[in-house]
């Protein structure tokens, strides 16, 4: 089984600090900035998106040149590696790969030579699948609980309210058995409940 991070939307208070300590910290290793989940709201509840680890891993299944594969219970995502064919971000059924890229610094914005002509300017965002920005390739973001910190996930160490948690191997073998308990219970509930009734008649 996979680890993965999970989200309780009782708690979170939709302040987005989880994208910014996301995208600080994978900024820092030199990775690309954008966050690895988003904060999503309804009417009465918020909770980040992210990855979920999945254990048949449909965005590993399609990538063409293996950028994403299983490393320690979780699904890593090598950037240098992504050619931007966003296979992935198709595959996912959780929407949770995203696409960012970095503009090399050597070149700025909308220059231009005597042997180029000018890049266009920036287009419109459409969606995540057609955006095409000249001079910067698309490379495929998702959560890898980030794997580089000693310390774990960064949006879970930051979280003010600790609306967020690491769930592993264990954290999963416990909630089943305690499924299992419940189940039993009122199973046994309904059958005690079911013969008193058959005396009562």
């Amino acid at each position: 089984m996979n680890r993965f991070v999970i989200a309780d939307p009782t708690l979170c208070i939709g302040c987005h600090t989880c994208e910014a300590a996301c995208s600080e910290n994978h900024r820092l290793h030199g990775l690309q900035s954008q966050p690895r989940l988003k904060v999503m709201r309804n009417r009465n509840d918020s909770a980040p998106q992210l990855c979920h680890q999945c254990e048949d891993a449909p965005c590993a299944q399609v990538c063409p040149v293996n950028a994403i594969t299983r490393i320690d219970g979780a699904i890593q995502l090598n950037e240098s590696l992504c050619v931007s064919c966003k296979l992935c971000g198709i595959a996912c059924p959780f929407g949770a790969v995203e696409f960012s890229g970095s503009r090399p610094r050597a070149i700025p914005a909308n220059s231009n030579t005597s042997k180029a002509p000018m890049a266009p300017p920036a287009p419109a965002r459409v969606s995540p699948f057609l955006d095409w920005v000249p001079g910067v390739r698309a490379i495929a973001v998702k959560c890898d609980l980030c794997y580089f910190d000693p310390d774990g996930p960064a949006c879970v160490r930051t979280c003010p309210t600790q609306s967020l948690r690491l769930v592993n191997n264990e954290d999963i073998a416990r909630a089943s058995k305690r499924k299992r308990e419940l189940t039993l219970n009122t199973d046994l509930g309904d059958l005690s409940l079911f013969q008193s009734q058959q005396g009562e008649l």
